[in-house]
């Protein structure tokens, strides 16, 4: 019957107004023939209880949560998926009449993308900058999907040596961490990750490492979507290594995000090209 009412899905996170994602979701939508809407929040992490309640009070089919809410966020679910259990972070609320479902896309979306570029992650070394939910998403799925090693550089050491320990506990794969000091060498791998913010619209700044350790033929991917050629990602290509950009990730962890809210199956073409537009016709 028809109705006014838009389902409504949207993203909470802080800060929130540099992400693509409206443009990309929508795009899916309009290929499952659904009149759904997508809308950014800026939450604080101080009001995160508050945000997540009422996506029970607005009837919001759904939301994803990004920096700073990804761990946090966990503590206010009715339940969380097996893989959100597993990684520790939650990038995905579904609202199943009422009851609010934790879930993670992220590291998926990654494996996904990587895969879609013929990139095949097993036996492989992975060192990942960052230790944060999205790290920890992509380590364990990386991990599950037969990759021989990980190398985890962060900052903070307690995260650091917590995500190691957690990918190794979980999945049986050998993980390391690695203290991220001024200009940190970047150990043999054959992927290497930029798994942080740094380089987020409106941040032109680069992860501090040596960028002389990459050797041509890695691949380098960053997970930041605007802009898709971050000065990490331009530095490794004057490496002649093989860079991939955030977008197809954002993409694919969007489009599994979209079949666990509606159960239609998006146009992942028509997401991609919606946010190559967006990326055309923004000035970042």
């Amino acid at each position: 019957m028809f109705n006014f009412r838009n389902e409504l899905t949207g993203a909470f996170g802080m800060p929130i107004d540099e992400n693509p994602s409206p443009v990309m979701y929508e795009a899916g939508y309009r290929s499952c023939g659904l009149n759904w809407r997508y809308q950014l929040f800026e939450v604080d992490p101080a009001d995160l209880e508050c945000a997540i309640r009422s996506v029970r009070t607005l009837k919001i089919a759904g939301v994803n949560l990004t920096i700073p809410h990804k761990t946090e966020a966990m503590k206010y679910m009715d339940e969380l998926s097996e893989s959100a259990q597993m990684i520790g972070a939650i990038n995905t609320i579904i609202n199943h009449n009422g009851r609010l479902i934790g879930d993670n896309t992220d590291g998926k979306g990654f494996v996904i993308g990587m895969e879609r570029r013929g990139a095949d992650l097993q036996g492989k070394t992975i060192v990942m900058l960052g230790a944060g939910g999205a790290a920890r998403a992509i380590g364990v799925e990386c991990a599950l999907k037969g990759c021989k090693k990980i190398v985890i550089i962060n900052r903070t050491e307690q995260k650091g040596r917590e995500l190691a320990g957690l990918i190794q506990a979980k999945t049986g794969v050998d993980a390391e961490y690695l203290s991220w000091d001024a200009g940190v060498h970047i150990p043999a791998c054959d992927i290497l990750v930029n798994a942080t913010n740094i380089g987020l619209y409106p941040d032109r700044n680069k992860p501090d490492i040596c960028y002389d350790d990459i050797r041509p033929g890695m691949i380098v991917q960053d997970i930041i979507p605007n802009p898709a050629q971050t000065e990490f990602l331009k530095e490794a290509g004057k490496r002649q290594a093989v860079t991939y950009d955030g977008l197809n990730m954002l993409v694919y962890q969007g489009a599994l995000a979209v079949e666990k809210w509606t159960g239609r199956h998006p146009r992942t073409e028509d997401m991609l090209a919606a946010l190559a537009k967006c990326q055309e016709n923004t000035e970042v």
